[in-house]
């Protein structure tokens, strides 16, 4: 039976991460054992909280690895919030290095207009600009819910699945083989969101390059 597994490192957020997981018929664990992590053939890595802080239980428990195995195995992951950010190389939050999953860095908003508050909070648009299984069934004017004060900033245009608008274009979805990682909460974002861990539940870990490069 395949197994998926929500991984716990002390950051929050899980028990609404597997309520929506349940609602669409996703059936996942929370599990914060490296162990469980490798036996996974599915796995979610959401978060809420500080860059730093994340990375020294990630690296204390000695899950930071756990996930790197993943990535190299091929098993689909989904990071969400403070999970994508932190599988970058390097947030600017605590001037952190991270996972190293995805090439890339976490930038801190800042505006010229005060008027903009940091952390960008509540409802906007996401528009996708390069395809994705995970991000197929979004249409023009879906908006989803997000907290947050940073944003993932890849090394490659290429890895950019979607984007959004706060005073600036950013980047809200990005994707590299097996990953998929969306800045805005999918378990907060209603209808929208819950659509989009479903495409994950069924989500064989390739992405549309990879489809047409094997046609």
């Amino acid at each position: 039976m395949a197994r998926t597994v929500i991984v716990d490192y002390d950051a929050g957020n899980l028990r609404s991460v597997q309520r929506a997981c349940s609602e669409v018929g996703l059936d996942a664990d929370i599990a914060a054992e490296p162990a469980a992590v490798a036996r996974a053939d599915r796995i979610i890595f959401p978060g809420v909280g500080q860059a730093a802080s994340a990375m020294r239980t990630l690296r204390r428990t000695g899950l930071d690895e756990a996930l790197r195995h993943a990535i190299a195995a091929g098993t689909p992951i989904l990071g969400i919030c403070l999970g994508l950010q932190i599988s970058l190389d390097y947030s600017e939050e605590g001037d952190t290095a991270c996972l190293g999953l995805i090439p890339g860095r976490v930038r801190r908003f800042a505006f010229d207009d005060p008027r903009l508050k940091v952390p960008h909070m509540g409802w906007n648009e996401v528009r996708v600009v390069h395809p994705h299984p995970v991000l197929a069934g979004i249409r023009p004017g879906d908006e989803f819910y997000f907290v947050h004060a940073y944003y993932p900033d890849p090394d490659t245009r290429e890895a950019v699945l979607a984007v959004a608008d706060y005073e600036h274009e950013f980047c809200c979805a990005l994707g590299v083989r097996n990953y998929v990682g969306v800045q805005f909460h999918t378990e907060k974002s209603g209808r929208v969101g819950l659509d989009l861990i479903a495409r994950f539940a069924r989500w064989d870990g390739r992405d549309q390059r990879d489809r047409e490069a094997a046609c």
